[in-house]
């Protein structure tokens, strides 16, 4: 599938009805790396039908995986997965590949990939995922642009992780669930994606205790049956469209919601005066309140404030009365989309990692060009309030985690619509 790469946005509208939230992008990514690991089929049900997802599976397909779809449910026939090498051409795309080391190591014993790439948010070393898939026993070689890795099969080890990360310490799991021994992880990542991994290789037999803690304890098995699971739904979706609520000052309705997940969220989207009722996984967004800046937010690991939100979050800090912080502790180059939003008016003045917003200018639909996913999406925001036609190139990036974030504004209220290279396409 081709994406067209430019969003253009009518601002100063109202936004009104209800929208189904999408499955998780970060949580569907690693169980298809997981299911890597079965030889036979299983299935993701509710898969977002994204580009990183589509990116994933042409790299199992070449791997030797057969893939299809029935609606959003993707199936993965693993059964002869046998290939070793994932070439740069698809790393480069998606950093989240590198994920997929430790399974082809477990499954095929070695492994050769290109170094990944993605958004351009500031260091993502994988420096601790060589770490754990070494202390489990891989011989990794880096070269220039690949890395080279071997093991006849990992050995149950103890992994110390020196600070929090959601993807090596995901590596770490795939890698021991099929491992000698029993291996022990600690300073684990808490983030539900983690959680969630552990229950698709749970349901596929694996032994994992304590996953939504910092140790984590797994014994080692020889095979995993089939994958069956349905993909949770995507808290960082759901995040985006209450900032939309609030930045339009709109009623809408959100379903399919992982509200637990959401709490430092919704804790700070209280603080800036919005509302809402949670029902059931259903929840009632009032963001008609006048947005009231806020002292400081600071992004952490979870359960803390999200970094997949700092941008969104600030695009909706323009329209407030006064002066907001961000801090920014988990990337170092993720106010990329601040200068983005000074182009069309917004007052954001960046100080190492932390960002001031002086609100309540009035901003102009402008040209802008989407610097990463959750940036992307913070400019559909701000252009939400903008006066006039706001153009939003690279939108391609966006596509990369929002299944249908044109339509759903659209079905809100929202004049959008995607252009490319052929002329406009008003969805």
């Amino acid at each position: 599938m081709k994406w067209l790469d430019e969003i253009h946005v009518m601002g100063k509208c109202s936004l009104s009805g209800e929208i189904f939230i999408q499955g998780s992008k970060n949580a569907a990514l690693p169980m298809m790396a997981a299911s890597l690991m079965h030889r036979g089929r299983s299935v993701l049900k509710g898969c977002p039908r994204i580009s990183d997802v589509f990116c994933m599976e042409e790299v199992l397909k070449s791997l030797g995986a057969v893939t299809w779809w029935e609606d959003h449910d993707l199936y993965l026939d693993c059964s002869d997965a046998d290939g070793t090498e994932i070439p740069e051409t698809y790393t480069r795309r998606m950093r989240s590949s590198i994920i997929l080391l430790g399974p082809v190591l477990s499954r095929n014993k070695k492994c050769r990939i290109g170094y990944p790439g993605g958004c351009i948010i500031g260091k993502r070393p994988i420096d601790l995922h060589l770490m754990a898939l070494g202390t489990l026993g891989a011989d990794i070689s880096e070269q220039t642009f690949y890395l080279d890795a071997e093991c006849s099969r990992f050995q149950g080890k103890d992994i110390y992780f020196t600070k929090s990360s959601v993807g090596a310490t995901q590596q770490a799991i795939l890698a021991a669930v099929m491992a000698q021994g029993v291996t022990k992880l600690h300073n684990c990542a808490k983030e539900p994606e983690v959680f969630w991994l552990c229950r698709y290789l749970r349901s596929m037999g694996a032994l994992i205790k304590g996953e939504e803690t910092k140790e984590i304890m797994i014994t080692g098995i020889r095979e995993l049956g089939p994958g069956n699971y349905t993909i949770p739904p995507d808290r960082i979706v759901a995040g985006t469209y209450l900032c939309a609520a609030a930045a339009t000052r709109s009623e809408i309705t959100l379903r399919n919601v992982p509200e637990q997940e959401l709490q430092a969220f919704l804790e700070v989207y209280q603080k800036i005066g919005g509302q809402y009722q949670a029902n059931g996984g259903t929840l009632e967004v009032n963001g008609k309140r006048a947005v009231q800046p806020i002292a400081l937010v600071e992004t952490k690991n979870y359960p803390g404030f999200p970094t997949d939100l700092q941008a969104p979050l600030m695009a909706v800090l323009t329209g407030a009365q006064g002066r907001s912080s961000i801090r920014e502790n988990i990337f170092d180059q993720r106010f990329g989309s601040a200068f983005q939003m000074n182009k069309m008016g917004a007052d954001i003045k960046i100080d190492g990692n932390q960002a001031v917003i002086c609100g309540g200018r009035p901003l102009t639909g402008t040209q802008v060009q989407a610097g990463d996913l959750r940036g992307g999406a913070a400019l559909i925001i701000a252009a939400l309030m903008a006066e006039g036609e706001t153009c939003i190139t690279e939108a391609e990036l966006i596509n990369r985690g929002y299944e249908h974030i044109c339509e759903d504004l659209q079905a809100l209220g929202c004049r959008i619509w995607q252009a490319g290279s052929r002329g406009f396409e008003e969805l």
